[in-house]
């Protein structure tokens, strides 16, 4: 892969994501939600201050903390992306799972950055809207996260001998997330579930070829 591809994959899925959200807060109340297939896929609209799936770290520095490190992630992942991993000429597996990352970053970067700055507060009683830049419901750097899929494939009670949460509710898939975090997880999975495969490179493939016969012939 080359670069143009990397920026190829990190559009269309920021394109994807970005879209899903202004959807999303421009249509639905803060805490709607529908159901989409059956009772376990909906689309299901909150907002989180800081990391992915509804996490939160600390308030106001904590939430800059966060935006910050994520711009200089993006850009750090840019350059590792070019000058390491297709210089080296890694594999296009690798470089399709580190493009996912980057996307996904940039795309809920893109939400701390700016959201706060175009649109007006959601709440269970108002859906957002649009405003002109600055009058939104927040500073810049400090925009919400949107998050809206929701997939709770299962749903119980833990019986009542199970060590501490005997007798409580559980679910599975709990948290709530967005296409971003589903493309980071997904590149961060695939490299670590093949990543025999994914970390090499074909300098490396060509090189021990070499060796091998050469200490054949020895």
């Amino acid at each position: 892969m080359k670069l143009k591809h990397v920026i190829g994959v990190v559009l269309a899925v920021l394109s994807l994501d970005i879209f899903s959200k202004v959807y999303i807060k421009t249509h639905f109340y803060h805490g709607e939600e529908i159901n989409v297939i059956g009772n376990w896929f909906k689309l299901h609209f909150i907002e989180n201050e800081g990391m992915a799936f509804g996490m939160t770290f600390g308030e106001h520095y904590g939430k800059l903390f966060l935006t910050l490190f994520r711009l200089i992630a993006v850009a750090w992942g840019f350059y590792f992306i070019q000058n390491t991993l297709i210089k080296q000429r890694y594999s296009n597996g690798l470089i399709f799972c580190g493009a996912l990352i980057l996307a996904g970053a940039l795309g809920n970067s893109v939400d701390s950055v700016f959201f706060g700055k175009i649109f007006t507060e959601s709440s269970w009683y108002h859906v957002a809207r649009f405003v002109p830049w600055g009058q939104g419901y927040g500073e810049l750097f400090h925009g919400k996260v949107v998050d809206m899929l929701y997939f709770p494939v299962l749903k119980g009670t833990y019986p009542s001998w199970f060590p501490v949460w005997g007798g409580e509710s559980f679910e599975f898939f709990r948290p709530v997330f967005n296409i971003a975090d589903t493309a980071i997880s997904t590149g961060v999975i695939s490299i670590f579930v093949f990543q025999k495969r994914l970390l090499h490179n074909h300098i490396e493939q060509k090189v021990i070829p070499v060796v091998e016969q050469t200490t054949e012939q020895a």
